[in-house]
């Protein structure tokens, strides 16, 4: 029998010496050195481990240890490593990221909704979550994505947004009305309302794929999709709202700012003619348009022509994947997350009642 010891995030497993003795992980999260204190022991049968001299790697299944662990201690990160491992966690954590996960799954089941109610705002959804994050300003340290635009959405460039804020105002009464941990804030529910959107997006083009068929396309999808690259996106959960308007003059309008002027605000907040290029979509609703204007600079020109043939591609892989990660980039500028925002009272464990 091998004994596992689940407390907090599992960065690597602490190897077992030749006593059996764990070595000392270290926990790195606030609330882990917080509830340091409280432990919660899991064991799981292990059968057929050969003592040779190779590696062995475990797969345990979720199952095979929520059913004889505490009911608090849910959402374990599995481990895969050597054929001895103990992962530490505080059951306080682990509660905290359940809580957060959940109310996150809210939020994307609402927004879903939202947005195939009204898919033609996809693009205004993409150019208002951009607009929010690249007012960042290195030098300063200001701006970023804060929630702001909702108090700038009467500026020059941001016309033409209010339908996609109006929608996101209304779905957030809805999340707001079903959270047990605060309302979630403007800067989270615009960047997540980009990622909805961006989903959407890669569906349709999954669909369109299968000439229109839609249970055909979401197959397509799922087996090929770029569905699992966004797990850094979800971490980043817990951004600040902004009291007031970021300074004016930080956002081009993409409709008329020319490509350099283009290059020049990706570049001051840490891009380039690469992010530029893959997010052609977030510039305005005419994707194609955007390009046009775009391949015309030596600088984007073998990026466009990159992500376009990407598109062609049955997985879009590329494409995808670096329109991903160049939202989760830009979504987590200037930001300081708080990882224990929407967060509420635990219950509390008494430990005279645990069976170890």
């Amino acid at each position: 029998m091998a004994g596992a010891t689940f407390l907090s995030t599992v960065q690597a497993p602490a190897m077992l010496g030749a006593r059996g003795v764990a070595a000392s992980p270290s926990v790195s999260s606030p609330a882990a050195r917080r509830h340091a204190h409280i432990q919660v022991c899991c064991k799981g049968n292990v059968e057929g481990i050969e003592a040779a001299g190779h590696e062995e790697r475990l797969r345990f299944r979720r199952r095979d240890f929520i059913g004889g662990c505490v009911g608090t201690a849910i959402g374990l990160e599995m481990v895969e490593g050597s054929t001895k491992f103990t992962g530490v966690a505080t059951a306080a954590d682990l509660i905290e990221r359940r809580q957060r996960s959940e109310f996150q799954s809210s939020i994307k089941d609402t927004l879903y909704t939202a947005i195939k109610a009204k898919p033609e705002l996809v693009p205004s959804l993409l150019t208002l979550a951009l607009n929010d994050a690249i007012t960042y300003d290195k030098a300063t340290k200001t701006g970023g994505a804060n929630g702001s635009i909702r108090l700038e959405i009467s500026r020059p460039e941001n016309s033409g947004l209010s339908a996609a804020l109006d929608l996101l105002v209304e779905a957030k009464k809805d999340i707001d009305s079903k959270s047990k941990g605060g309302p979630i804030s403007f800067a989270d529910l615009i960047q997540f309302a980009a990622q909805s959107a961006l989903k959407r997006s890669f569906l349709d083009a999954a669909i369109a794929k299968c000439g229109g068929n839609e249970e055909k396309g979401r197959t397509l999808y799922s087996a090929y999709g770029s569905n699992g690259q966004w797990g850094l996106f979800d971490k980043t959960f817990g951004r600040t709202d902004a009291q007031e308007a970021d300074p004016e003059g930080r956002v081009p309008d993409w409709s008329k700012a020319s490509v350099q002027e283009m290059k020049d605000r990706f570049v001051a907040v840490g891009l380039g003619p690469r992010q530029l290029a893959v997010m052609s979509a977030f510039l305005g609703p005419d994707q194609a348009a955007t390009e046009e204007r775009l391949i015309a600079d030596p600088d984007c020109r073998p990026w466009v022509e990159k992500y376009q043939r990407s598109r062609e591609t049955v997985s879009r892989t590329d494409y995808e994947v670096d329109l991903i990660t160049t939202l989760t980039k830009l979504s987590s500028l200037g930001q300081k997350i708080n990882y224990e925002a929407y967060t509420y009272p635990k219950p509390k464990i008494d430990l005279g009642k645990l069976k170890l």
